[in-house]
């Protein structure tokens, strides 16, 4: 090793490639709401707009009506913990029918 240099300096590093990962470099237009199988419906007749659903919504597609709660389907990913977690049982979820 030459004087004044560390072990960290020392050693070399491979280039890093220009295109390492081009899924995570170009924009997509892709929205969870393009490839889920299940979505969330509100029963509104159920809804007390408690805000569990909204609470616990890992994407923040539940939004807020001037009764109830309802959900944004281009956001969401249809994963179901909306409908798990609501106490009064106000949200079921649906297969998705494409068309």
């Amino acid at each position: 090793m030459k004087p004044g240099t560390d072990a960290v300096s020392a050693t070399v590093s491979p280039a890093v490639p220009d295109d390492l990962c081009p899924v995570a470099t170009q924009l997509s237009g892709l929205m969870p709401g393009d490839w889920r199988a299940l979505r969330p419906v509100v029963d509104r007749a159920k809804c007390v707009k408690c805000a569990v659903c909204w609470l616990y919504c890992p994407v923040q597609c539940v939004v807020e009506k001037a009764a109830w709660f309802d959900i944004d389907l281009r956001v969401c990913k249809g994963c179901g913990i909306c409908a798990r977690e609501c106490p009064h049982r106000a949200i079921s979820m649906v297969e998705e029918i494409d068309g």
